[in-house]
């Protein structure tokens, strides 16, 4: 192979190295899985305890004995039945965001959280 065949080679990998990675500073996609009613039945388990700004993919799946809902930033699911799972795309800002579920007496029971988001 000429050097120069190597180096059209190289170039080309190299540009497309470029075109794959974000632009520095551009909002990234989060995914986030919440499970509801595991370890305890009134509690939400996150994967991630910390996300970046921009829009989340919250992934909710009710692992417990009663249904469940699960609402962040003014968005919530509808009333998941055991087994069942939701997502829910929200846009969130720098700061905290608080998470709950709105069926009575649960989130008093420990289903809410904060949320940080950098």
């Amino acid at each position: 192979m000429s050097s120069k065949g190597l180096i059209a080679i190289v170039a080309s990998a190299a540009a497309a190295l470029v075109v794959a990675l974000p632009a520095s500073g551009a909002p990234t996609a989060t995914t986030v899985d919440v499970t509801a009613g595991k370890p305890s039945e009134l509690r939400f388990t996150l994967s991630k305890k910390i996300v970046a700004t921009g829009v989340v993919t919250f992934k909710v799946a009710n692992r417990g004995k009663l249904e469940h809902d699960f609402r962040i930033a003014g968005k919530k699911t509808a009333k998941l039945k055991p087994g069942k799972t939701a997502t829910l795309k929200v846009a969130l800002k720098k700061g905290k965001a608080a998470y709950l579920c709105t069926l009575p007496g649960h989130a008093a029971g420990g289903m809410r959280g904060t949320l940080t988001v950098r």
